[in-house]
């Protein structure tokens, strides 16, 4: 039985106020590249409607000198509330950026500090503004001067182990104008490896009166809970926990709300669950969209017999049909060996 301190659970009775925008929920759902379309966060909303979806990170130089907006920030009209999420290093292209996001109907504008690829590091965007405090200050400042709406960052803790500079950068970030600021627990040298240390996000939390949003290593219910416990952030967002795994929002989401936890969905409602966001891929994008389903299904393919041969399998796709055909019959395996799951 999941319990929560009498603290936390008022604060998860309040809706999440982002400068002037208000949400519902307290769970938000990460932007990831190559993840976070249209058709994964229509997956994600039907199981949290209130939650805010962020667009995959847009470069702010590729629509400075676009005739036409990126298809990234394409967004439906049905999908609020939602972000706009740019990156670049340049303040006067994040401030046109953030205009024209405003105009697709972006509710908020998240500015990425945190991205730890490197070709987005060379070119000065994402984590690589951990070291440039003053830099990165004057692009929040610009963009919150353009814009109406809030404007977020998120960013990590600090460059390595030797430069954690989150407390510094952070009250930076609040001093620039930034409305709400999400914290992934790891330093860029990490990467995704180790575990998030939420004690800096719990530090950060201490020092700032905007929102701290916590990220990193949350996987359930009960590790959203404990994040909170131990940070008092005011939310988690949640990312990697979401691939192939849609529900995970609306699971947190669900507890927050009502105390209660879900059952999880069956391996064959995720097998379902996967050929809708196949056939969604294909209607989309096209081939293209083929392609990047082969991704998506092969993290749909896991904690079930058969899952590890399936996988290997839907990686090698080439049309919707033999897609739908494999995670048929692997439904039907499924029905056979236990007609409950």
């Amino acid at each position: 039985m999941l319990s929560i301190s009498s603290h936390l659970q008022e604060k998860l009775s309040q809706p999440l106020k982002i400068g002037s925008v208000e949400v519902k929920s307290r769970v938000l759902q990460s932007p990831l590249s190559g993840v976070t379309d249209l058709v994964f966060r229509r997956l994600v909303r039907r199981y949290s409607p209130n939650s805010m979806m962020y667009t995959e990170m847009v470069s702010a130089t590729e629509i400075h000198h676009l005739k036409q907006l990126p298809r990234l920030m394409e967004i439906d009209e049905n999908e609020q509330p939602i972000s706009i999420q740019l990156f670049d290093c340049r303040p006067d292209f994040m401030a046109e950026a953030a205009q024209k996001a405003v105009a697709e109907g972006a509710k908020t504008i998240d500015i990425n500090m945190g991205c730890p690829v490197n070709k987005i590091t060379k070119k000065g965007g994402g984590s690589s503004l951990l070291r440039q405090p003053h830099l990165a200050q004057t692009l929040v400042a610009e963009v919150v001067k353009s814009v109406e709406v809030p404007v977020t960052v998120k960013t990590r803790i600090g460059w390595d182990d030797k430069e954690i500079n989150i407390l510094e950068f952070a009250q930076k970030m609040e001093d620039a104008g930034a409305a709400m600021l999400t914290l992934h627990g790891r330093t860029r040298a990490q990467g995704y490896k180790g575990n998030a240390r939420w004690e800096w996000i719990k530090k950060v939390k201490e020092i700032l009166t905007i929102p701290v949003i916590a990220n990193g290593d949350i996987f359930s219910v009960e590790a959203a809970i404990n994040c909170l416990e131990i940070t008092g952030a005011d939310g988690v967002m949640c990312s990697r926990g979401t691939l192939g795994y849609p529900f995970l929002v609306g699971e947190i989401d669900h507890f927050f709300c009502t105390g209660i936890k879900q059952n999880k969905p069956t391996p064959r409602e995720k097998l379902e669950c996967a050929k809708e966001h196949l056939q969604g891929l294909w209607e989309y994008k096209g081939k293209r969209g083929i392609y990047q389903a082969r991704k998506h299904l092969s993290w749909y393919c896991k904690e079930f017999p058969g899952a590890s041969e399936l996988r290997d399998k839907v990686s090698r796709i080439e049309t919707v049909e033999e897609g739908y055909k494999l995670l048929n019959e692997a439904k039907e395996s499924l029905s056979l060996i236990n007609p409950c799951s």
